[in-house]
């Protein structure tokens, strides 16, 4: 029943359920479009039609459901989806999860405004992930290499540095080539106040606020805010890289909190879960925010994405993981071995892959033996590793002597290669590291890289 045609506004609440709530004899409306809610006693909410049943609309509601009662809240209609206010005025600031300033800074005042779920590339359009992004980290940028127009997902586990990692990231992340101009955009998902406080001190203590774009969904914030945040941060990546002509790396963590917002969602909304409870449509919806990565052909500019996730016990097979890895392209695998010998960053350069390393790198891009230098390297140590695992069972003093050149190989790769602190290495100090341990080696054993290559940058005896 309407109170009033023209304003579009219903008193008929059927029920609330989490954040959601259900509204009978709801017509000429449309998913995405946006709602107010006028509470009793005056106060306002947000909200968004995200399914619809003849006469039933489901309403996501921005900034929990407390205090709404069936009787006395009255839902108005709009006609418009969940935009996004943009501008060239949107680097150094911050947002929260639902996209609204926290710095105190004021409103953006918009050149336009676009829908926060984007919209597809045409696949036609798209163009090839190409050139290198430096992390500063040897053992991405030498192994696991990050290129313009990739998803490079993190994996982690609980207690391991994933946060500290992306602050390095977000510090150190630049392009190679004068003159272009490069962005980092930042999305944070259920994240406590501590973590909070750790990114916002990053930002501001580095100096890398100057070229960023936060957003941040803290834990005691709106648990649709984790669903929203990702969006606003994608759609303000998309504005830079393909209005402005930005190189822009999006950094979102925690993808973990994301899925379990979607599951409490989805378990309010009473649909039949999928495997370990989660949504049987989690793919598509992990999809529909990876998938906005990438290149435009004709357009300089390029979105990045280095998704961060938290595996449930270490368990590469979980949903979140396992689905992440199949829309992306490779991951960086932390290791608790690792971590727990005190390497940091803690990566497992065996598990790691970047399926587009090889578009990213070589003459002109890094250096012209990165490839075989990568190559090597990844052979000496996982023959290393074999060798530690032998020498557990038989004892070192069974080894032959090549044996333990390589299990010596294995210590000293963790310790002066992956291990690193808190230093920011360019990828030629990275490349120079990786020479000096294969200097190591006999030259019999280099058998991935060429003579000409050895002899141009192995270490002179």
């Amino acid at each position: 029943m309407t109170d009033n045609l023209l304003t579009r506004s219903y008193r008929t609440i059927e029920s609330v359920r989490g954040p959601l709530i259900f509204v009978r004899g709801v017509k000429d409306a449309g998913l995405s479009d946006l709602v107010e809610l006028e509470l009793e006693g005056g106060a306002r909410r947000a909200g968004q039609i995200i399914e619809l049943h003849e006469d039933l609309a489901v309403i996501q509601v921005f900034g929990g459901t407390g205090k709404i009662s069936p009787a006395t809240t009255v839902v108005h209609l709009k006609e418009e989806g969940l935009t996004m206010d943009l501008s060239p005025l949107i680097v150094g600031r911050m947002f929260n999860g639902a996209g609204k300033p926290v710095d105190g800074g004021g409103p953006v005042a918009p050149l336009l405004r676009r829908d926060v779920n984007g919209s597809a590339i045409n696949p036609i359009r798209r163009d090839v992930p190409a050139d290198f992004i430096q992390t500063g980290i040897s053992a991405i940028d030498g192994m696991a290499t990050l290129v313009r127009g990739q998803k490079l997902p993190v994996f982690s586990g609980a207690g391991l540095p994933a946060n500290e990692i992306a602050a390095h990231i977000i510090t150190n992340a630049r392009v190679l080539k004068e003159g272009e101009e490069f962005a980092v955009v930042f999305a944070g998902m259920g994240i406590t106040a501590m973590e909070a406080e750790f990114f916002s001190r990053t930002f501001e203590g580095s100096g890398a606020i100057a070229h960023s774009v936060v957003f941040t969904n803290r834990a005691e914030d709106p648990v649709v805010e984790r669903l929203l945040a990702p969006r606003y941060a994608l759609t303000a990546a998309e504005y830079l890289a393909f209005d402005l002509g930005m190189h822009v790396l999006v950094v979102l963590t925690d993808m973990t909190h994301y899925c379990n917002a979607l599951r409490e969602i989805s378990s309010s909304r009473e649909e039949i879960p999928g495997r370990r409870g989660y949504p049987g449509y989690m793919y598509t919806d992990l999809s529909t925010i990876y998938e906005r990565a990438g290149r435009i052909k004709d357009l300089s500019g390029s979105v990045t994405q280095m998704p961060i996730l938290t595996m449930p016990d270490d368990d590469i097979t979980h949903p979140i993981p396992d689905l992440t890895g199949y829309i992306t392209e490779g991951q960086i695998v932390l290791d608790r071995p690792l971590h727990r010998k005190g390497v940091f960053p803690p990566v497992n350069v065996l598990p790691s892959l970047s399926r587009l390393m090889k578009l990213g790198i070589g003459d002109g891009k890094t250096r012209e033996d990165h490839q075989e230098w990568s190559d090597q390297l990844y052979l000496c140590y996982s023959r290393g590793v074999e060798q530690r695992r032998v020498a557990a069972i038989i004892g070192e003093e069974g080894l032959s002597a090549m044996d333990k050149k390589y299990l010596q190989f294995a210590g000293t790769f963790e310790q002066t290669f992956i291990h690193q602190r808190d230093d920011n290495r360019p990828v030629a100090e990275t490349l120079a590291i990786g020479w000096k341990l294969l200097g190591e080696m006999p030259p019999s054993e280099l058998i991935r890289i060429r003579h000409g290559f050895i002899g141009k940058y192995r270490p002179k005896e």
